[in-house]
């Protein structure tokens, strides 16, 4: 085996390098994979990696320092401030520091559109728009709190009066929604009204 190998063996090690230096670990598993903090913090993990690439040269360079103080890429400087700001249940931001300036979304209305083991969530508008994303949040039962640990995904606010996210899969029952806008600077919205669907 190379010294420089890197990958799983046998489901039980990894073998990698950190900073020129090659080291094997166990492989940890989480015992629930899908559990509440585990979706709701891979749920923002995916809309900040997806967004980085479209953030302007300017937006970047406020990650800078940061970076230098993490002796991380301004990418991970990013990563790291707006997961710690999500486990916090704060949005995140695109520049360093958030401004938090702008003005507060308004909470969006919802139809849940039920389908074959899915369900399409549809999110309008209010009167004042996010301008960068939503968060949505899912549980089993009604007039629930809103957490981190029930978001099921961040996704870009879409230009228009409406978002729509496809849920799927889901096992028949009755699921229920809400939602929260958020803006470029970090300033989250206030929640929605709560809706629901039934997938059969």
């Amino acid at each position: 085996m190379s010294l420089d190998a890197s990958g799983s063996l046998a489901g039980v090690m990894v073998f990698s390098k950190w900073k020129g230096r090659n080291y094997i670990r166990s492989l940890v598993k989480p015992s629930n994979p899908k559990s509440g903090g585990q979706v709701g913090v891979r749920a923002m993990f995916k809309f900040l990696s997806q967004i980085w690439a479209g953030l302007s040269d300017a937006n970047k360079a406020t990650w800078e320092a940061r970076a230098e103080d993490l002796v991380a890429s301004p990418f991970n400087a990013f990563m790291s401030l707006n997961q710690k700001r999500w486990r916090d249940f704060d949005t995140p931001t695109t520049e360093d520091p958030a401004a938090e300036i702008a003005t507060a979304p308004d909470g969006p209305t919802g139809v849940a559109t039920p389908d074959v083991r899915s369900i399409t969530i549809t999110l309008t508008d209010g009167v004042n728009a996010p301008d960068w994303g939503y968060a949505i949040f899912r549980s089993t039962s009604a007039v629930f709190s809103l957490a981190f640990s029930n978001c099921i995904a961040v996704v870009p606010w879409s230009g228009t009066a409406t978002t729509d996210y496809i849920d799927s899969p889901l096992a028949a029952g009755t699921y229920y929604y809400n939602a929260v806008g958020f803006m470029l600077d970090g300033t989250e919205g206030a929640d929605g009204t709560e809706f629901s669907g039934t997938v059969t």
